[in-house]
């Protein structure tokens, strides 16, 4: 008896997903034309830790999400935020954030780095962090965030999960 119930749920199911009706959606909604997002990858926020006496480059990867080619480049931002933080990282002493070569970078006058996307095109970049061997004692910690950007033109928006990549540097 059991055996023929099973069998008629799904059956019931089946017949329910047969008979779903197949739609055509719009590839998009116009009002997020011109929307984009930015965010750490993987998309997660998962903490990275790293030992101080570390030679290369810290590879931060991050995918631009796109489905448009446009006629203006998309710039997004980046922080390296130790506010409010125990044991915080001080930039020059325990890191710096660099371009690929490991040429130090100088954020903006808020304290902004940026990656631009040339003609707002779907792409994967890097942030690079490195490591100085401070001879401080002790974890320091420093988050790098993804910041939104909006203009007249385009916004570059974040994920909940896979805009923030706290740094433990040990």
């Amino acid at each position: 008896m059991k055996v023929i119930r099973y069998i008629a749920v799904v059956f019931s199911l089946l017949y329910i997903l047969a008979s779903c009706e197949d739609k055509d959606y719009p590839k998009g909604v116009e009002e997020y034309a011109h929307h984009y997002y930015l965010v750490f990858y993987p998309n997660t926020n998962d903490t990275v830790r790293v030992l101080r006496s570390q030679t290369g480059l810290l590879k931060l990867p991050v995918q631009f999400y796109s489905s448009f080619t446009r006629d203006y480049d998309a710039v997004a931002y980046y922080i390296a935020d130790t506010v409010r933080m125990p044991n915080r990282a001080v930039r020059g002493t325990d890191f710096e954030i660099t371009d690929r070569s490991g040429n130090t970078l100088q954020p903006d006058a808020n304290g902004r780095f940026s990656l631009t996307f040339p003609r707002a095109v779907q792409a994967k970049d890097t942030i690079y962090v490195k490591l100085l061997n401070a001879a401080a004692p002790g974890s320091r910690r420093v988050t790098i965030g993804i910041l939104g950007n909006t203009t007249n033109q385009y916004t570059v928006d974040t994920f909940a999960a896979g805009h923030l990549r706290p740094l433990v540097i040990n």
